[in-house]
């Protein structure tokens, strides 16, 4: 029996199809309690109403107390649902105050800070908990003594909305995450201390593991990326046999360990022992119970990996020399102009001098590749010298490595002269400049950005979003990157556009990992 509806008809059953549609393409409701481990939680939505935000999940029990120096442990229950609207503390450090470079959108709020501060935070765009969305897991720079998830360039919005979950996780710093102690290593089961604040990435990336599938996420595609110590510290992730299955792509900005002399435990150890002495404490408990403040204060220095037989069984070099770590797509590079001098400028008969006493009777070759005939081009060679030491070297060995053991290699040059008013003007491509560029966070640095400058974010952040999709940075509209290889080392610079070259300066860094390694 067929019948004619009525206009009051029609316009019911169209708004029923127009709430359906709704309600299947809708975020859902933030407030609605997601399962994790140790409780229920709930969170945030963005102004768009697209992405639900949770900031503050505790991913282990505070690292406070006895549990001071110890392996992250098990995340304590709670009851109810856990509202988590807000970051939790930074790791404890120093206050933050802008310096060189770095204004306040690159730096940790002022407050809380504490030791107390396992906690991560997850952007999601997931409209279901089945839609199996990849998942990229940020790590912070900072030196290994300074930074957190909470700093305004690491929001996570902007990547959520082209299709990844983003998370971000703190972990301990300076010398409460990288202190070594005999009595700690005894007690640890393992043989092992120092490396706390890798074990907390680690414990960090378990909890995705366990627990993203309930965002929407896709436990077995993860990608870690970072910078500066965040990068040496996905450098170490995938060196470590603990980070097995946890991950299949990693993202290094500006900074991996090839090169670097990492204390062994045993040197660790003795660093700990001054430490303790310096501080006045007989016994570990002793030292557990001064205050975070006056260790901070004694320890500073204390900061880093360490080769401890665990968590980093041998060096970084030699783990990857023997083709034990985790196989990884890599995409790697580091920024024009991000040399971090240890002193001041040295005039141009001094730096050839030094170079002389440095390199023996190679010194003619190195000045070829740092020329210093004036002091202006003195003074441009140790900026570059700085900069390929620190962090061209190690990306590039990474790289090279990474590709001829046959594992998918992508590099890049940022090269963007950051837009910058006052004293900011003579940064140029600075470190960690390009990370709001690569994470869409343009809005969250106050420079007077060029239209070149949004469209250099939309590209590389574009490139980021389709490698932690695939592996695999290209996609349609997108100038083609290569994948590099030792022998054509072609690579994608990002200045005021997108292009791809050849590494031009690949000699110079031959040089210095000859006489780094």
């Amino acid at each position: 029996m067929f019948f004619k509806s009525s206009p009051t008809l029609r316009l019911f059953l169209a708004s029923l199809f127009v709430s359906a549609v709704l309600a299947f393409t809708a975020a859902p409701d933030p407030s609605a309690p997601v399962p994790v481990t140790g409780g229920r939680v709930s969170g945030t939505l963005n102004k768009a109403g697209d992405i639900r935000i949770y900031r503050g999940i505790p991913f282990a029990a505070p690292p406070v107390g006895a549990l001071r120096w110890k392996a992250p442990q098990p995340v304590k229950p709670w009851s109810g649902v856990r509202k988590c609207d807000a970051f939790g503390p930074s790791p404890m450090q120093g206050t933050p105050a802008p310096f060189s470079m770095w204004s306040e959108e690159f730096l940790i709020p002022k407050a809380p800070i504490s030791e107390d501060c396992l906690y991560l935070n997850v952007w999601t765009g997931a409209k279901a908990s089945t839609a199996k969305l990849p998942v990229v897991v940020w790590i912070y720079g900072g030196g290994f003594g300074s930074g957190g998830s909470a700093v305004p360039i690491y929001d996570g919005e902007a990547t959520a909305q082209k299709g990844v979950i983003f998370v971000s996780i703190n972990y301990r710093v300076g010398p409460f995450g990288f202190f070594a102690h005999p009595e700690l290593t005894k007690e640890s089961g393992h043989d092992a201390s120092g490396n706390y604040g890798l074990l907390d990435q680690i414990a960090g990336l378990q909890w995705v593991k366990q627990n993203i599938a309930a965002f929407g996420g896709d436990p077995n595609n993860v990608t870690i990326a970072g910078q500066s110590a965040g990068s040496m510290s996905v450098n170490c992730l995938v060196a470590s046999p603990l980070g097995k299955g946890l991950f299949n792509k990693a993202i290094a900005e500006s900074g991996a360990s090839f090169g670097r002399n990492y204390p062994s435990r045993q040197e660790a150890e003795e660093n700990g022992l001054n430490v303790m002495k310096a501080l006045g404490a007989s016994s570990l408990a002793e030292l557990r119970a001064k205050p975070a403040d006056e260790i901070l204060k004694k320890a500073q220095a204390l900061r880093g990996p360490i080769i401890d037989g665990y968590v980093l069984p041998k060096s970084v070099s030699n783990i990857f020399a023997d083709g034990q770590q985790n196989r990884v797509a890599l995409l790697t590079g580091w920024n024009e102009d991000e040399g971090l001098l240890n002193g001041p400028i040295k005039n141009a008969a001094d730096f050839r001098q030094q170079a002389e006493q440095r390199y023996g009777n190679q010194a003619a070759k190195f000045l070829i590749l740092y020329p210093a005939s004036t002091d202006a081009e003195a003074n441009q060679s140790q900026m570059n010298l700085a900069r390929d030491q620190i962090f061209g070297m190690p990306n590039y060995t990474w790289a090279n490595i990474q590709s001829e053991q046959g594992q998918p290699t992508y590099v890049y040059r940022f090269t963007r002269k950051v837009p910058a008013t006052g004293e900011y003007v003579k940064y140029g491509a600075f470190h960690t400049g390009e990370v709001p560029y690569a994470y869409g966070n343009l809005d969250f640095v106050n420079r007077p950005w060029e239209s070149v400058d949004r469209e250099l974010a939309s590209t590389m952040s574009t490139y980021w979003v389709n490698f932690i999709k695939t592996g695999n940075p290209n996609g349609s509209s997108l100038p083609k990157w290569l994948l590099y290889t030792p022998k054509k080392k072609e690579i994608m610079v990002f200045g005021k556009t997108a292009q791809s070259a050849f590494l031009a300066d690949s000699a110079a860094l031959n040089m210095l990992y000859f006489f780094q390694r």
